[in-house]
């Protein structure tokens, strides 16, 4: 299904759930192809550390590259978010379960967190795209806040690795633009809970 968002203000929040940045970013690239404004957030986090999967000054760059702007990398960048009613939509991808923990308990310590809170107070849609080790665990409690917010949608999500983490679940990546266009209306895209990923 062919997707258009041309005019419409996209935020996408980046935390640190590093494994996922190869395919994120991918569908970053995607988004931006449905002409949507896309603006970059990275978390403190999310902006300066290394790993394995990669290097934060290269991630930076390729969103500045996707969004044609550069990124958000601190939370006064992100304040204007709210007054300015600079989006349409926000999405969190990912979605790591400790930014989803503070955003369930009203913390904004974060330039995602911020964009968030920012966000919300011009009751327009917040989409999380949950990765998570402890979803059915210390967050499963959180997720039930959130599901029932006002504002707040989630892109579908499943147990990624059943058999060695059992707690683990992960949103499906291609139902992104679905979910959007959902939120957009102010409806949950369902199910919310899909079959499980491949282990």
């Amino acid at each position: 299904m062919a997707h258009d968002f041309t005019d419409k203000n996209i935020g996408i929040g980046i935390t640190g759930s590093y494994c996922t940045y190869k395919d994120m970013f991918r569908k970053m690239k995607d988004l931006s192809e449905t002409n949507a404004n896309l603006t970059m957030i990275f978390s403190d986090h999310a902006s300066s550390t290394d790993s394995r999967f990669g290097r934060s000054e290269e991630f930076l760059k390729m969103a500045e590259k996707i969004s044609g702007k550069p990124p958000i990398t601190t939370i006064p960048g992100a304040e204007p978010i709210g007054p300015k009613g600079l989006l349409d939509l926000l999405i969190i991808a990912p979605c790591t379960g400790n930014t989803l923990s503070k955003l369930a308990n009203g913390i904004s310590d974060t330039p995602v967190l911020m964009a968030a809170k920012a966000h919300l107070r011009n009751n327009r849609p917040l989409v999380i795209f949950l990765s998570t080790n402890d979803a059915l665990g210390m967050n499963l409690k959180n997720i039930g806040i959130l599901l029932n917010t006002k504002n707040i949608y989630f892109v579908p999500f499943g147990q990624d690795n059943y058999l060695t983490k059992p707690n683990s679940m992960i949103a499906h990546l291609e139902l992104i633009e679905d979910t959007i266009e959902y939120a957009l209306l102010g409806k949950q895209i369902q199910p919310v809970i899909k079959s499980p990923h491949a282990l």
